[in-house]
């Protein structure tokens, strides 16, 4: 069986099985996906919250840690000298002052930490800012971002730590420039009061956040310590300086031995799709991302000066590579279990099946051996089991006994009935083919008859026409002899006309000879001989300038046929200017009339002679009168006689060629004539002349009158 019940059962058993294990695995699959996908961004929100308060906290310790420095001994020392002495003295103690906080910047972790007066607090624009938040005497903290020489001002070392060159990055906004030598400064200040309680002088501090490892290290150890992560996946924190990352722990290849030998990605840009949304529109972003040449499950929020200007951006993010991985192993390891379960449930199934459809199988062998001519019982196969399925089987094995016989009677009475029916046949087949053959001759002998008549009308007619006309043409022709002695030497200033005349009367005569030709051509042999057909086409086109000129017809000749044929050369160039001349009287004025000739190719690519082409720019030719346009007499117009085809017809015919006509109303008539090199048989040619009406073609006998 093409599909067995087993099989089918198998399938409607097992079929509830799979949708609901299938429905199990995409439910698995979509909680797990979107429980995750849930709890990973926010994770990554609530680790970009820590970044945040971790870099609030670090200003928080400037803070402290200028306030510790103002409270110490060392520092009240030397700043007592300063505030108890002259203006001179003031500046010499202004700079030991500076040395000694030059010297406690690097205990304190900060760049640069000095103390100004109030004169230069007020000139620094930065500073006049934070100055003038400043409440109660405390210290005050901001991001702030200085030009290259406001840097160099403070320490010529922090404007050249500060230069991070800029490079392309995927999916990134092209880079503006090649470096980026402003910098990213986390900066403090606090007042120091005199005896009396004044301000007189400031304690001024920063951190350089450009190249700074310090803070982001300290980020991502807090947020993404050992197993907060999947195994390969990689937690990163990052300071933009408005789309470069300028303190960064982002490495420019995701596999490396150590953390600690890796390249940081600084000078790299933020994808435009974050930039757009973060730094334009001062939005969060927590979601995917594109991190320099990974997705990276995001978070970026805005980080503003102390103007309130957004200068930047933070960011915390971890690789979303191995969170798929896990997911496709989830993923393979439910279809295994899935597939494990329907093998198990598929074989117990089968087997079950097998024994209780036996039975059916073995009906369906019965079956399959009744048809093909043996006679088998399901009985001699034998049944293992007893339940309903062999009972049907005993009964089927009867039904068939049963069949057996009536089929035997049918077929004794079969046998009876086609042997008269054969003898009836044979005798019916045996007068149809007498009858046939009665009909294929009284056809035969009746188309013969008409043709006889036909062409003993036309030899009649052909005679009579020819003894009328070749009494005038032999005047013509004499009297034109005469004309050309008389004239004598004046005779050459029409020598051309008195030789046209004289070729056209020899034309008349041989057409008279052609018509006689036509209605009895057995008592005609034209000679035939190789000839290039070019000469006997330009030949045409000087006899038949005169006949059309008054049609104002453009004549156009393509001549490229280089094969010689076995023609007789009067008759050929007789067939060419019938059908010009017919072409000229279908076309309107200033028509035109093209006549190609080309070499004529087989199947094989061998030349077997040369084709010759007619076509016009005319009327055209309706399908009804292209069925007749070889008939004898039959024409169109008005002095028209009706001999042009159809002589043109039987010379083509009698040498073996092939004529073809193909029209389109409206449009043009196209004739082509197939000669061969060697003259062929008119009887072992094709019997079929073509006639063609808008694209389609027809075929009328050669050897049946048209």
């Amino acid at each position: 069986m093409r599909a067995k019940v087993r099989y089918r059962l198998l399938v409607l058993t097992l079929l509830p099985i799979l949708l609901t294990l299938v429905s199990l695995v995409f439910i698995t699959i979509y909680w797990n996906i979107s429980y995750t996908g849930q709890q990973l961004f926010m994770k990554v929100k609530a680790d970009l919250a820590v970044a945040n308060n971790t870099l609030l906290q670090v200003q928080q310790e400037q803070q402290q840690q200028l306030v510790n420095i103002s409270h110490s001994w060392e520092f009240h020392t030397y700043y007592e000298r300063l505030i108890s002495q002259g203006r001179k003295q003031q500046r010499e103690n202004q700079a030991q002052l500076n040395l000694k906080l030059n010297e406690q910047k690097q205990r304190y972790g900060l760049d640069f930490l000095r103390i100004l007066s109030i004169t230069e607090a007020a000139a620094d624009p930065d500073l006049r800012l934070m100055l003038s938040d400043i409440n109660d005497g405390q210290a005050y903290s901001g991001l702030t971002v200085l030009s290259p020489q406001r840097l160099s001002h403070i320490n010529p070392e922090l404007a050249q730590k500060a230069v991070i060159p800029v490079s392309e990055t995927l999916r990134a906004q092209e880079p503006k420039k090649d470096e980026e030598s402003r910098g990213l400064v986390s900066r403090t200040i606090l007042p120091v009061l005199d005896q009396n309680g004044n301000v007189v002088w400031y304690l001024d501090s920063g951190i350089l956040i450009n190249r700074n490892t310090v803070i982001v290290d300290y980020i991502r150890d807090l947020v993404y310590d050992k197993g907060t992560l999947p195994e390969r996946s990689i937690g990163t924190v990052t300071i933009f300086l408005d789309n470069i990352r300028v303190s960064t722990n982002v490495p420019m290849k995701l596999t490396f031995p150590e953390q600690e030998t890796m390249t940081r990605a600084l000078g790299t840009l933020v994808s435009d799709e974050v930039r757009e949304q973060v730094l334009e529109n001062g939005e969060v972003w927590v979601d995917r991302a594109f991190v320099l040449n990974d997705w990276f499950i995001s978070a970026y929020s805005p980080i503003e000066d102390i103007r309130g200007k957004r200068i930047g951006m933070i960011y915390t993010g971890f690789s979303e590579s191995p969170f798929i991985h896990n997911y496709l192993l989830n993923i393979i390891e439910l279809g295994t279990i899935l597939m494990l379960v329907l093998l198990i449930s598929g074989l117990l199934v089968y087997r079950g099946a097998y024994s209780l459809l036996q039975p059916i199988e073995k009906i369906h062998h019965v079956v399959k051996a009744v048809q093909s001519g043996r006679n088998v019982r399901i009985g001699e196969l034998g049944l293992d089991s007893e339940n309903e399925l062999s009972n049907l089987a005993e009964q089927f094995d009867r039904m068939l006994d049963l069949l057996q016989q009536r089929n035997s009677q049918i077929q004794a009475a079969a046998e009876q009935l086609e042997v008269k029916v054969e003898e009836r046949t044979r005798s019916l087949q045996d007068k149809t083919v007498e009858l046939q053959r009665n009909v294929a001759l009284l056809n035969e002998t009746r188309q013969q008859l008409v043709t006889n008549e036909k062409l003993t009308a036309l030899g009649e007619l052909t005679a009579g026409i020819a003894h009328e006309i070749n009494n005038p043409t032999a005047v013509i022709l004499g009297n034109m002899e005469l004309l050309k002695y008389e004239l004598g030497e004046k005779a050459e200033d029409v020598e051309e006309e008195i030789d046209l005349v004289i070729q056209q009367v020899g034309r008349i005569s041989t057409i008279i000879r052609s018509l006689l030709q036509y209605s009895r051509p057995g008592e005609f042999n034209a000679p035939l001989q190789l000839h290039s057909v070019t000469p006997i086409v330009e030949e045409m086109l000087v006899l038949v300038r005169h006949s059309i000129r008054k049609q104002q017809v453009e004549l156009i000749q393509e001549l490229n046929a280089t094969t010689e044929v076995e023609i007789n050369r009067p008759q050929i160039l007789q067939v060419l200017i019938n059908l010009v001349v017919n072409a000229a009287h279908a076309s309107e004025e200033k028509g035109r009339i093209f006549v190609k000739t080309f070499d004529w190719l087989d199947d094989k690519g061998q030349c077997i002679g040369v084709k010759i082409e007619v076509a016009d720019e005319g009327v055209g030719i309706s399908e009804e009168q292209l069925s007749r346009i070889f008939d004898p007499f039959y024409t169109t117009r008005k002095d028209g006689t009706g001999l042009g085809l159809s002589l043109s017809y039987g010379i083509i015919k009698r040498i073996g060629g092939t004529i073809e006509v193909s029209s389109t109303l409206g449009e043009g008539t196209v004739f082509t004539i197939g000669l061969y090199h060697q003259a062929r048989d008119e009887h072992a040619t094709n019997p079929y002349v073509g006639l063609h009406f808008g694209g389609r073609s027809k075929f009328v006998d050669k050897d049946k009158p048209l």
